[in-house]
């Protein structure tokens, strides 16, 4: 299993450091703003799960269409529902979590299933 903390991740916390940036200076692109931070992010916990599990704790995993569509929900529920209801900071909307699954199904159909092909057909 790869060690090292992956190039995508990297690029999205910049992507993500500079949306913030903008954000705090007043600079407000809606779309890149409303819904590409959401689609960047299942893929990002991800990267950073796995990391985590290969890298640091040493444990061989990969996340697997379950943790990507579990995740996908878990975060859906926390900003969409809950938080909306504990802070005016947050709101609740459909296209988030629409955005939240649409990026877990193209990490999970770019990044996760193309690995499991290779392995599986170099065993045969």
């Amino acid at each position: 299993m790869k060690k090292e903390i992956s190039l995508w991740f990297l690029l999205g916390l910049a992507v993500w450091s500079i949306i913030i940036l903008l954000r705090c200076n007043g600079i407000v692109i809606p779309v890149i703003n409303d819904y590409f931070t959401d689609l960047i992010t299942i893929p990002m916990y991800c990267c950073l799960i796995e990391y985590i599990m290969n890298g640091i704790l040493g444990y061989p995993w990969k996340p697997d269409l379950k943790f990507v569509l579990t995740s996908a929900l878990y975060l859906s529920f926390l900003f969409e529902v809950l938080c909306p209801k504990l802070s005016t900071h947050f709101t609740g909307d459909f296209w988030d979590v629409l955005a939240y699954f649409a990026g877990g199904m193209g990490y999970y159909f770019f990044r996760v299933r193309p690995g499991y092909k290779k392995s599986s057909s170099s065993t045969s």
